[in-house]
């Protein structure tokens, strides 16, 4: 039986986690947690190269040789199993996938194209869908683990972004089915934040005011916040499977 000491302790030395979009936002903030307890990371970047790198620079000074970073668009299916064999090259190795890139932005009914589709729907389940099925052959050599980054607007829409409801939902989904499909060598479970941290896109004071205040704890959550929660379920957490945590202070109570 594990000692209150054990149970306590976050240790991910040596274990290899992807993060697709890890590179800002939430993504970072979790990479530098789950570096922080051990792991070695595999930090997937579309665009945000430059960021990439200052984050590899950063962790670097705390543990050589510790994050590689990978660039690709995942809507190119064709090239997410260069992520999984990246992993492999480097440390011959894979524990946990963390699907965490998504595209987000308003899709007003009346205005939604097929571009935007095949984007929303891409970032946010089909490629999170695709890494998981090449990833699992490895994941289950290591009792491994698959944390989906959700949101709590998959169970309840959100105005105006019909498309990616939808893409999340399907997200939140994909949690369940494979929990079920990959269990029990496998443990897949999600996380859906709340309101964490503003969209890029301009939001007036107004808005970001009305939703803090359906939140229970009238306040505004933090990437740490989601972070931690990852964390907990990739270290601590050995019998939960096919659940999804709301991170967001109260707020899905409201919707």
């Amino acid at each position: 039986m594990e000692t209150i000491d054990e149970m306590l302790k976050s240790d991910l030395t040596d274990k290899v986690v992807l993060i697709t979009g890890g590179a800002q936002r939430v993504g970072a903030m979790t990479a530098r947690l789950l570096h922080a307890a051990g792991a070695n990371i595999l930090l997937h970047y579309r665009h945000s190269r430059q960021q990439a790198l200052d984050l590899q620079t950063e962790l670097h000074e705390i543990r050589k040789n510790s994050v590689v970073l990978v660039q690709a668009d995942l809507l190119e299916t064709e090239k997410l199993k260069g992520l999984v064999d990246k992993s492999l090259e480097q440390w011959g190795r894979l524990d946990i996938l963390v699907n965490n890139a998504s595209s987000f932005y308003p899709t007003p009914l009346g205005s939604v194209t097929e571009k935007h589709w095949d984007d929303l729907i891409g970032s946010n389940m089909k490629a999170p869908f695709f890494l998981s099925q090449l990833a699992a052959p490895y994941l289950e050599k290591q009792q491994g683990c698959i944390i989906n980054i959700v949101d709590i607007h998959a169970q309840r829409p959100m105005g105006g972004h019909s498309v990616y409801n939808m893409a999340k939902a399907g997200l939140a989904m994909l949690v369940k089915t494979l929990a079920f499909e990959l269990g029990p060598n496998i443990r897949v479970n999600g996380v859906a934040p709340g309101a964490i941290m503003w969209p890029s896109t301009n939001m007036d004071e107004v808005t970001k005011q009305r939703i803090v205040s359906r939140t229970y704890l009238k306040r505004k959550g933090s990437a740490q916040d989601i972070a931690k929660t990852v964390l907990f379920l990739v270290s601590n957490a050995g019998y939960i499977t096919g659940q999804i945590i709301a991170v967001d202070g109260g707020r899905s109570l409201y919707l």
